[in-house]
């Protein structure tokens, strides 16, 4: 089973998922608790170099194919392989942050980036996405 936690900063995901991870690994299921971006090696600079100051102003749809990049080596590399032999893996954060930030904040447009994540992630999608419902 795949599980994505999406939503704003400070939302819960990280604390939900955790809390997720630690019921089903006392029920005696093997879980990976990961995150986008920065989870990987490649991931860790992918995310430096679009949050370091000096990025700033980097083009739109650089930054939507960094994170698309970013997600890719996370699944190929973390998220299949843990699916492939039967954990639960749960993920703070996967395509519908890509969606949100990039597809309308940044003005690309839902379609388009959604067409770079399938292509990013091989079609790979949750079975369930969570999204915390907190107060405005």
């Amino acid at each position: 089973m795949f599980i994505a936690f999406e939503g704003g900063e400070g939302a819960g995901k990280s604390s939900r998922a955790l809390a997720l991870a630690e019921r089903l690994r006392a029920a005696g299921r093997e879980v990976v608790l990961t995150h986008e971006p920065g989870d990987t090696r490649i991931g860790r600079q992918v995310r430096h170099l679009v949050l370091d100051p000096s990025s700033a102003g980097l083009d739109a749809w650089a930054e939507a194919l960094l994170y698309a990049a970013d997600r890719a080596e996370h699944v190929s590399s973390v998220v299949r392989p843990a699916l492939d032999r039967g954990a639960v893996v749960l993920t703070d954060r996967y395509v519908d942050s890509s969606l949100a930030y990039q597809g309308v904040g940044r003005g690309l447009g839902v379609d388009a980036v959604a067409a770079v994540s399938a292509f990013a992630t091989g079609d790979l999608v949750p079975d369930l996405t969570v999204v915390p419902d907190v107060p405005k």
